[in-house]
């Protein structure tokens, strides 16, 4: 079960995914596009080309994890573009249920520099 805690880091990444990527190719992935590990923490989200399937890939404790979602009807929205968002898990949230993701409003957090 896919479970978070109000500090998890959520990094959108914007482009599309081939959705037959295994493990090491997305933490490949993340290497290169966000300039991160995967195993620092966060969630990582992708979409596939036609926009009806989410994948999150995440470091659990011992191993690398992915949650996979496809709809039966419609798409997620999400715009394409190169790079990555930084979202808060409450946004994805939102995301999941059908939000759009340019109506979520990012706030500056002084503290860290960013936007959450």
């Amino acid at each position: 079960m896919l479970s978070r805690s109000d500090g998890t880091p959520v990094y959108v990444y914007l482009g599309m995914l081939d959705m037959r990527l295994g493990f090491d190719r997305l933490a490949e992935k993340i290497r290169g596009e966000c300039s991160r590990s995967a195993l620092e923490g966060g969630w990582y989200v992708f979409f596939s080309r036609g926009r009806e399937r989410v994948r999150i890939f995440y470091w659990d404790r011992d191993g690398y994890a992915t949650w996979t979602k496809r709809l039966e009807a419609g798409t997620f929205k999400v715009e394409r573009k190169d790079g990555y968002e930084e979202i808060a898990a409450v946004d994805l949230e939102a995301l999941l249920l059908g939000t759009e993701l340019a109506r979520i409003k990012f706030r500056r957090d002084a503290e860290r520099g960013c936007f959450s």
